[in-house]
């Protein structure tokens, strides 16, 4: 569904078309809750990252490249002049840089405030990048493959929101649990991208 089907499936619970902001506000809330409820596989880009230079140790800004930056998965060496992928290097939490003989470990990539560091064994200019995405929410570019695979779990949660807006609480407790009934499909079909 587009950013305004599912705005007017939420009228149509809601009944309150007059609640135009909050229902945009729910309906964006939604989308990003569901979207960060998991690591789904649907939200991974992979792109190729190009520096200015070789080198042994490089730093990306995440944030700048990609706004909509939620996670690292991977990062791995890439052969631009082949087009071939290479070694793939060990994302560790910061505090593992150093080895047990208090050496700098090497091809390995962590991620540091708003920086992906990289540390190589060998020069490199070229990565292969794997990254989760968190959707847009805009209004101008609203794509979410939550919102065309399991509407109702957008819907549901921002109806109760809505409904806890204007004092309803029965309404929205009721909705919340549909939107929890809607969050254990999404997991079920979408934590892997092959079906059983």
């Amino acid at each position: 569904m587009t950013l305004a089907e599912l705005i007017q499936e939420v009228y149509t619970l809601t009944g309150r078309p007059d609640r135009v902001a909050e229902t945009l506000s729910a309906v964006r809330s939604a989308t990003l809750k569901c979207h960060q409820s998991d690591y789904y596989y649907k939200d991974i880009l992979e792109s190729g990252l190009a520096f200015d230079a070789a080198s042994y140790v490089q730093n990306l800004d995440y944030r700048a490249l990609l706004p909509r930056w939620r996670a690292l998965k991977y990062l791995r060496k890439y052969d631009n002049s082949s087009g071939t992928p290479g070694r793939e290097l060990d994302i560790i939490p910061p505090d593992l840089v150093i080895d047990s003989y208090k050496s700098q470990r090497t091809d390995i990539c962590y991620v540091a405030g708003a920086y992906v560091q990289i540390n190589s064994s060998t020069q490199e200019q070229f990565y292969l990048l794997g990254c989760y995405l968190n959707p847009d929410i805009t209004e101008a570019g609203y794509t979410s493959w939550v919102a065309q695979d399991h509407p109702y779990a957008i819907i549901f949660d921002a109806a109760a929101t809505v409904f806890k807006s204007i004092g309803k609480d029965d309404e929205s407790s009721a909705y919340r649990n549909l939107m929890g009934e809607q969050m254990t499909m999404l997991r079920a079909s979408n934590i892997t991208p092959v079906g059983f």
